[in-house]
This record gives C-alpha cells, sequence and structure tokens, in this order.
C-alpha cells in the first residue's frame, strides 16, 4: 500500500491506496511546531482507529508547501512504517513539463493537482485549487504546466474583512438569493460567494481567450463544491485531486524490484 501526504498550510491531508483505489483518507492541522515523535503518535493513533496494517504500507510520497514540517512528517512516517517518503521536487519525474520563469518555485500540491487533473481529463485544462489561496492553473494539451493566477483564498479575504471591520459580523458561507442584498450579513455573504463566483468564471474566461483553446475546468479544495455550483463555467469537482497526482508521480519514480 501507498501512503501518500500533502501538507497545506492548514492542513495535512493523507491517503492511503491499495493498487489504485483510494482505500482511506484522513486529515488533521497543520502545525510547523510538531516533533516527529508529535507527528509519529498522531500517524499511529489514525492507523489504530482505522484499522490499518501499517506493516502493508511499501511507499510514501509527501507534497508540503510547509518546509518545516516536511523533514519531521518523513521522520515519523519512517518511523511508523519503516518507509522513506519521496518529496516532490526537483529530481522527481512528474510527468509535466513546468514553462513557467522559475519551476522550483511552484508548490508541490499545484503540480500534484495538475498531474491528477490532467490523466483524468487530458488537456487543455483549467485547475482551480481552493484552499488558503485560490490558485488557477493553466496545462496546455501536451502535459505542459504554463502559469496561472494566486489570489485571497476565501477565508483569509473573510478573515480580512471581519477583522479590519470594526461592525462587520461574522458569518457563515451560505450564498444568499440574490446580489443585492438588504442586510449587512447578506451583503457580505454577496460579495464573498458571488464575488468568488464572478471571479472564477471570469478568470476561465480570460485563460480561453488568451490561449484561444477550449479547456476542461477542474476544481479541487474543500470549499470549491460551495464556490462552483453557481458558475457559468462547467465545472468539475475532484476532491482527491492532489492525492491522486501523487500516486501517479510515485509510480512514475518507483524504482522496479530487482531479484538477487
Amino acid at each position: 500500500m501507498l501512503l501518500t501526504a500533502d501538507v497545506g498550510n492548514t492542513n495535512i491531508k493523507l491517503g492511503i491506496f491499495d493498487g489504485d483505489e483510494l482505500r482511506y483518507k484522513f486529515r488533521f492541522a497543520t502545525n510547523d511546531k510538531k516533533t516527529s515523535d508529535e507527528f509519529a503518535v498522531v500517524l499511529y493513533t489514525f492507523f489504530q482507529i482505522y484499522d490499518i496494517d501499517y506493516k502493508k504500507i511499501n511507499g510514501s510520497i509527501i507534497s508540503s508547501v510547509v518546509p518545516k514540517v516536511t523533514q519531521p512528517l518523513g521522520t515519523a512516517i519512517e518511523i511508523v512504517t519503516g518507509v522513506k517518503s519521496l518529496v516532490i521536487g526537483p529530481g522527481l519525474k512528474s510527468g509535466m513539463d513546468l514553462k513557467i520563469d522559475r519551476p522550483e518555485t511552484l508548490g508541490g500540491d499545484i503540480v500534484c493537482g495538475c498531474v491528477g487533473a490532467f490523466e483524468k481529463y487530458g488537456g487543455p485544462a483549467i485547475v482551480i485549487f481552493m484552499g488558503t489561496a485560490t490558485v488557477i492553473a493553466y496545462v496546455d494539451e501536451h502535459c505542459a504546466y504554463r502559469g496561472g493566477v494566486i489570489a485571497p483564498g476565501v477565508g483569509i479575504s473573510l478573515d480580512a474583512l471581519t477583522s479590519g471591520g470594526a461592525l462587520l459580523p461574522a458569518i457563515d458561507l451560505m450564498a444568499p438569493k440574490k446580489a443585492i442584498c438588504t442586510n449587512t450579513a447578506d451583503c457580505m455573504r454577496s460579495g464573498i460567494m458571488n464575488g468568488t463566483r464572478c471571479m472564477l468564471d471570469g478568470m476561465i474566461d480570460m485563460f480561453i481567450n488568451e490561449t484561444g483553446k477550449a479547456c476542461n475546468v477542474v476544481a479541487t479544495g474543500g470549499l470549491a463544491p460551495q464556490m462552483i455550483k453557481n458558475c457559468t463555467h462547467k465545472i468539475v469537482f475532484e476532491e482527491n485531486l492532489i492525492l491522486d497526482g501523487l500516486r501517479l508521480i510515485y509510480m512514475r519514480n518507483k524504482k522496479p524490484h530487482t531479484s538477487v
């Protein structure tokens, strides 16, 4: 079995694959103060809760945008399973050509998500990541990453709005029935929900206009289902896109067993 780990700024998402099938997944909050021993306790606890035989794990791969977490998490995985983890970065074959100014600066999660999207839907593809940041990426028909957009995530935008406006209340993220609202809370919901929807539709239009090509559009991230359901463009939601990409990249870098 293969253990995949997606380390984001807010959460760490783990997935365990048995062949091509994602059998288990769980998440916990990212904490760059945790030691490898503390991460090992977390991992071991999850394995016990879900009755997973960690001795069957024979491979592991990590994508991380939090460098302080990468090493202790990798050590923790080795402590519990005895397996050394591959880490997304220079030296690993992703199968995707990075046609940007500084390829080394591209987050591993974006690489994995784009690889997963291209494998399932082909290209050209627009891939939307809705996490701490909202990232919109473009992959051409040859599986080359051509660039994209980084914008504040929905949560960050809402936090900035409520913390910067003394009279603005905390709100949930339920879309109002109209764009023009008549109370403060619904006005804020319209700004966040409808504003994000308009941004996504507008950016998709701009990508298509700039490239001159129709695109498959795929989205992932916890808030993506709420944000894309009212978009005018057809956007497919894929919950496990990054984990799927991690699996694919692991298989492209797995060393074949040799008999002695």
